[in-house]
């Protein structure tokens, strides 16, 4: 598989030049996208290690397109509340639809939280309706390629996450049987030496406990994967840094998340007190939440979890914003298929793409969610088809689906 991120797509490709016709489109002759109006909004949620929320929004031109919303409790009904607001309206308008949406649930909250996850399922159905009413790839929605293929990295689990060889075994694993050459581990992991744990202090063996995971990790899997490590926002500011500079010597991609994601001040000061790479971003909804990270330069990298924190161009933007600092954006991600390929979209049409999360790797049938092969050798490579280029297959969507679920309706 090709690594030449500068190279062009060749312009011989089958998708490359592309009748616009209205034929083209699947439209009548006497109609164009301009004419087509949304008709309805459906989801279904699928039982996966997360209950991953899958969105569809219907066309009267027999065209449909398909998007994920981060799983969270209720984000079913707050899409079928926002379904009035799109219905008789033209998919193309994507900017103008996902502001819509923030102001009509101002009140329920779209400034966080679950709204706005229920809005970014929306909006990256969008993406994928768009691309094939327009009959290009939603790469070229977000301004074109930077590069083929988007690196992934996979976050990995033992039955002993606590064990320092124990993950160094899997690491080694991951990089040679199934060629991922970038990785994540967590490190809020019991280390037998805890005290209490709410307080969010760390006591010296336990700093001791981490290195030793990041040690035999780093060192076994060298210059094979890159490495990060997750703290899933567990430690106070003073024990963070004091990890994270106990890390120094070591080969860390990224600590993800030290300490939790409320105050902007003390996870500045986290990040500024060593030279370990701090990412942060997840947590944080939208591009207004993520601009006090950036503009104080409160963290090295950032992490949008695109599902979540309010769909592609939302994205997009934040990567905006954060090129500006010149901080390079890693996208968190534990959704299925279909926004792990809108992941994949908005990476390649970005200069500071570093990688896109994968942390499915131990289900089994996650890659049988669609029709085309989506990672290969840890990395994806960027359809040229219209849209996300993923095409649900509907029989693993009815085996897996969350209990008292439906399911879609036909195209």
């Amino acid at each position: 598989m090709s690594r030449d991120y500068g190279s062009l797509h060749d312009p011989n490709a089958e998708y490359t030049m592309r009748d616009l016709s209205s034929e083209s489109m699947g439209l009548s002759n006497d109609r164009g996208p301009r004419d087509v109006e949304i008709t309805d909004v459906q989801t279904t949620m699928v039982d996966g290690n997360f209950p991953w929320t899958l969105v569809r929004v219907y066309t009267d031109a027999g065209v449909t397109g398909t998007g994920e919303a981060y799983w969270g409790a209720g984000v079913p009904e707050l899409v079928e509340r926002m379904k009035p607001f799109v219905v008789g309206e033209n998919p193309l308008d994507i900017d103008r639809l996902f502001e819509h949406l923030v102001q009509k649930m101002s009140g329920e909250g779209s400034i966080g939280g679950v709204t706005v996850t229920a809005i970014s399922g929306i909006e990256v159905a969008l993406h994928d309706l768009a691309g094939k009413l327009l009959d290009v790839p939603a790469y070229q929605l977000l301004g074109g390629k930077y590069r083929d293929e988007m690196r992934v990295y996979c976050d990995c689990h033992t039955a002993d996450e606590a064990d320092p060889e124990a993950c160094a075994d899997e690491a080694e694993r991951v990089v040679e049987e199934l060629g991922y050459d970038a990785l994540k581990f967590d490190l809020d992991v019991p280390s037998g030496h805890e005290k209490d744990r709410a307080n969010r202090h760390l006591r010296n063996p336990e700093i001791e406990h981490k290195a030793r995971i990041v040690e035999a990790v780093t060192e076994r899997v060298g210059d094979r994967a890159d490495v990060a490590f997750d703290c899933h926002w567990t430690f106070s500011g003073g024990s963070a840094k004091r990890l994270a500079r106990e890390l120094e010597e070591f080969d860390v991609w990224w600590l993800e998340d030290p300490v939790p994601p409320e105050n902007h001040d003390v996870q500045r000061e986290v990040t500024q007190s060593t030279v370990t790479p701090i990412a942060v971003g997840e947590n944080v909804y939208r591009k207004h939440g993520q601009r006090r990270l950036l503009e104080e330069q409160a963290c090295d990298i950032v992490a949008p979890d695109l599902p979540k924190v309010g769909g592609m161009r939302e994205t997009r933007k934040i990567a905006d914003v954060a090129d500006t600092y010149y901080v390079p954006v890693a996208m968190h991600n534990v959704a299925s298929p279909v926004a792990t390929m809108a992941a994949a979209h908005v990476g390649t049409a970005i200069p500071n793409a570093l990688a896109v999360e994968y942390h499915s790797y131990q289900l089994g049938w996650w890659a049988d969610l669609v029709e085309e092969t989506v990672i290969e050798d840890g990395y994806i490579e960027v359809p040229e088809k219209p849209g996300l280029g993923v095409t649900l297959d509907m029989d693993t969507v009815a085996e897996h689906m969350v209990e008292g679920e439906s399911l879609f309706d036909e195209a």
